[in-house]
Parts: C-alpha cells; sequence; structure tokens
C-alpha cells in the first residue's frame, strides 16, 4: 500500500555502528543457542488531556534501549539497557547468554539487510503536522460541543495521544529487519446529570495514522456525539434481567468478547504448555458450523496491524477456527519450533525491556448470511448487547464475566428499552458451540483495543458480526 514509504523505511539507519552489533552477537549467540536477537527502539509518545472545561495535563516523553535475547529450548534468556554503548551492549548480551550455558561461540555473524516486508502504514511521526495548540484548539471545541448537544453534560473528558515507535531487530542469522510505527487515539467521555441522577458515556478511535486524519473531518464530532448518546441513553436505562435467555451481540466492539475469552485460548505458549481449553484439540470441532476466526495483522492502518511482529516475522492472516473446526494457534519462533509449527507473526513485547509472547494483533469473526434484523426478530425474551465495558477472563478455563456499557431487553424480536447492570457469563469454548446466527454485517473496533498479557499491554483490535447465542448466563437485578 505505501511503496514510497518501504523505500523511507529502507533508508532509516541503525542507531549503533554496525560492527559493535555484529560483535555483540557473535559473543552472545554460542553455537548450540536455538534463536536470540538484538531489539533496538527508539520510542516517543505524546499526550493531552482535558477536564473541567479546559486543558490541564500535558506530557511528552521518550525512551530508547535494547534488549538481547538467548534461546535454548524452552529456556530463554532476556536483558535490556537504555544505554547504546558497546559495554552496556556486551553485558546485556552476556547476561543474556548465561541462559543457555557457555560452550563455544559461533562464528562471526554479519549483519544485511532482510528483505522488507509490505508497508502497511506511514513510517512517520503522527504529530509531525499538528502541533500543541492545534490539539488543544480541538479539545476545547469537542467540550464545547458536548455542552452544546444536551445541557445535561456537567462533565466532559477528553484525550489525545501518539507514539511513534522505531524499532531494529538483528536476528541470530544476522538479518536486520527495520519498522517504524505509528500510533494514534482520541478518547471521549462526558457525564450527564438529570434529577440527581448521574451517567457516563465514552467514545473513542484511533489506529496507525497520523493525527492530522484522526481530527479532520466528521470523525471527533461523531465520537463526542456517541459519547453524548451512551449517556443520556443510561438516563432512562432499566435494571438489568437476571438468569439464563438467549443473547445477541452487536457487531464491531463486542468482538472483545472473543478476543478475551477464546483468542488468549489460542495462543502458542498456553497449549504448548497444554494449560488452555484448546490444547490438544487441533483439527476438532470447537465451534458451531459456520464460526471463522482469523487472526490478521496485515490490514493497513489498524491499530493490531504489524509490518513485522517484535521478532521480524513479517504479519501474517492466520485462520484459527474454520467452519467450526480448529485449524491454527498464534505463535512466535519459539513456541513454533518447540511445537513443531511455523511463525505466524505473533511474537509480541511491548518494550525493548519485556520478553516476546505470543499475543494477538485483529481478531476477528468472519460474516455469515444472516440479515441482522433477522436475528434480533428471533429473540422472543432475551438481552441484545451493543457494546461492553469491562470484563475478566480464566484463560485456563475460558470462563469469563463481561460487563454490558450499552444494552437491551428484547422481546417477540422488539427492543423494549435500555437495560444497565448487565453481566454476560459463560466460557468461552460453550459459547461458540451455542452461536445459530451470523449476520452479514462484520465490523471491526474502533480503533480503541489494548491486550494485557503477562504484566504488558499492546495495540490490538477486535471485530465481530452480529450474532445470535441460543443460551447465556446474564447477572443483573430483575429476576
Amino acid at each position: 500500500m505505501y511503496d514510497d514509504c518501504c523505500m523511507m523505511i529502507k533508508s532509516f539507519e541503525l542507531p549503533v555502528a554496525e560492527e559493535i552489533l555484529q560483535k555483540t552477537l557473535s559473543q552472545m549467540l554460542p553455537a548450540h543457542a536455538d534463536d536470540g536477537d538484538l531489539y533496538l527502539e527508539h520510542s516517543s509518545s505524546e499526550s493531552l488531556a482535558l477536564e473541567e472545561g479546559r486543558v490541564k495535563h500535558v506530557s511528552a516523553s521518550t525512551h530508547q534501549g535494547i534488549g538481547a535475547r538467548v534461546i535454548k529450548g524452552e529456556a530463554s534468556g532476556h536483558a535490556y539497557t537504555d544505554r547504546l554503548e558497546a559495554s552496556a551492549l556486551l553485558q546485556a548480551a552476556n547476561s543474556a547468554r548465561a541462559i543457555a550455558g557457555q560452550g563455544g561461540s559461533s562464528s562471526p555473524i554479519q549483519i544485511h539487510k532482510a528483505v522488507q516486508p509490505p508497508c502497511l502504514y506511514q513510517p512517520t511521526n503522527p504529530a509531525a503536522n499538528v502541533d500543541f495548540s492545534e490539539r488543544k484548539a480541538l479539545l476545547e471545541k469537542l467540550d464545547k460541543l458536548a455542552r452544546d448537544i444536551d445541557p445535561r453534560v456537567k462533565q466532559v473528558f477528553a484525550n489525545i495521544s501518539s507514539s511513534f515507535s522505531d524499532i531494529h531487530i538483528i536476528r541470530m542469522d544476522g538479518a536486520h529487519i527495520h519498522d517504524a510505527r505509528p500510533l494514534v487515539r482520541l478518547n471521549i467521555s462526558v457525564v450527564v446529570e438529570e434529577n440527581n441522577k448521574r451517567e457516563t458515556g465514552s467514545a473513542g478511535g484511533g489506529g496507525r495514522f497520523s493525527i492530522e486524519r484522526l481530527i479532520t473531518g466528521e470523525e471527533p464530532e461523531r465520537l463526542v456525539r456517541e459519547a453524548v448518546r451512551l449517556a443520556t441513553l443510561n438516563l432512562t436505562a432499566h435494571q438489568a434481567p437476571a438468569g439464563s435467555m438467549p443473547v445477541v451481540l452487536g457487531p464491531g466492539w463486542p468482538g472483545i468478547l472473543l478476543h478475551e475469552a477464546i483468542g488468549h485460548g489460542l495462543e502458542g505458549d498456553f497449549n504448548r504448555k497444554g494449560s488452555s481449553v484448546f490444547a490438544n484439540k487441533m483439527g476438532k470441532q470447537v465451534a458451531a458450523r459456520g464460526i471463522t476466526v482469523v487472526d490478521d495483522g496485515t490490514i493497513p492502518d489498524r491499530r493490531g496491524s504489524l509490518s513485522v511482529d517484535d521478532e521480524g516475522t513479517q504479519s501474517n492472516r492466520t485462520v484459527l477456527i474454520e467452519d467450526g473446526i480448529l485449524t491454527g494457534y498464534l505463535f512466535d519462533r519459539q513456541n513454533a519450533r518447540l511445537m513443531g509449527m511455523q511463525p505466524t507473526g505473533n511474537g509480541r513485547r511491548e518494550s525493548y525491556a519485556d520478553p516476546v509472547q505470543p499475543r494477538m494483533t485483529n481478531t476477528f469473526m468472519l460474516a455469515g448470511n444472516d440479515s441482522p434484523d433477522d436475528i434480533l426478530a428471533s429473540l422472543d425474551r432475551g438481552i441484545y448487547a451493543v457494546n461492553f465495558g469491562g470484563g475478566q477472563v480464566d484463560i485456563t478455563s475460558g470462563k469469563f464475566v463481561f460487563t454490558t456499557s450499552e444494552a437491551y431487553y428484547v422481546e417477540k424480536g422488539v427492543i423494549q428499552y435500555p437495560v444497565k447492570g448487565a453481566t454476560l457469563i459463560g466460557a468461552g469454548h460453550e459459547v461458540l458451540q451455542k452461536v445459530s446466527m451470523i449476520g452479514n454485517d462484520l465490523a471491526l473496533d474502533p480503533g480503541v483495543g489494548t491486550c494485557g498479557k503477562g504484566g504488558q499491554s499492546v495495540p490490538v483490535g477486535v471485530g465481530l458480526p452480529t450474532i445470535r447465542i441460543d443460551d447465556l448466563t446474564i447477572g443483573g437485578t430483575e429476576a
């Protein structure tokens, strides 16, 4: 998509002299190591936050460093430093090497340019063309707009943030891979009040593109109107019913349930160790027929996309479940090798100071053939869940609890009223078996997903078409 940008990426220089990196690699990797790499990162971030009608918080930061990694069997040695001089690099390299023992050194490693993968985003700082004053003015404009839309708006919180990461990966074979990653996000939250009752609504969006693209056009106003709509909707919401009943999930962000309750269970480390409910089920039916789930890190400009993962493996579109049959797991290089599989481009880390883990990118269920209207009309008595708030998942068992932020009670196929306080309770692998209708309206989330695992957070995307789950436990206050 960005052919000219690929040429720009190739022109970026290593932040450390090549001969120093070659010496570090050669000393770091004993002959009997299975894998290893150096991960050089320079990242910058900026953020402005508005509350009580004015911008109160402005921050800007940078960090840089290098992570050294040596892998032997199931063991991985990882050390890092924020100093890029030769002595610090060699010290980190020796610490990482300790995991693989001493042994003889490998042959001298020659660094060479790897084949550049397709560019999925502009390799430039997303904040380059929009200064702080313009971003400040935007947030103040959004605050005024929210209050103009509805006089019941009492508080507005808004945040616009950006980051840019310049990353070089030098692998065990000397291959040099470079990626330059932009990321932006705009969040709006409002508090409305009526008759001493307060409710909150939130909306956001972003991706791997410029702030300029994010703040121009109609998107900022749309987010404000959506936040106000959700807040005022909750003013009239009833308490949610409780019990087991059919549930319809709306398209887009409700795919977070798929990500948390199912996606993590398909990551390679959990399956290699046998701790996932999906372990040893390759080729078996794990979901209802018609369900196909993919993880796709190759979608241009998406928040969860990566030209290459954090091991330098090109991102892929990996089919995890096809027509209800388990067909794949998500792998980094180490877990793929130990399971006799190929890496899928899902080795991810939060920064140079963190170890690699197999993680999702953009994970979603493909569309089916059912009309969303027909799916909703099929509910005799149930819940239509359109948006989610927080949730908790046990990856080993797949059991989850998710709280809805926008949901409706439905009778005889007709929405009766909004409900609040509804929680969805179940187990991911069981829910997959209870999906009876799949909509033709697949949508991806607006670009707000962040995934936590092993103390690390990385940006991700989710998606879902409208689906019907025939039976799910609803936690509420009305029997």
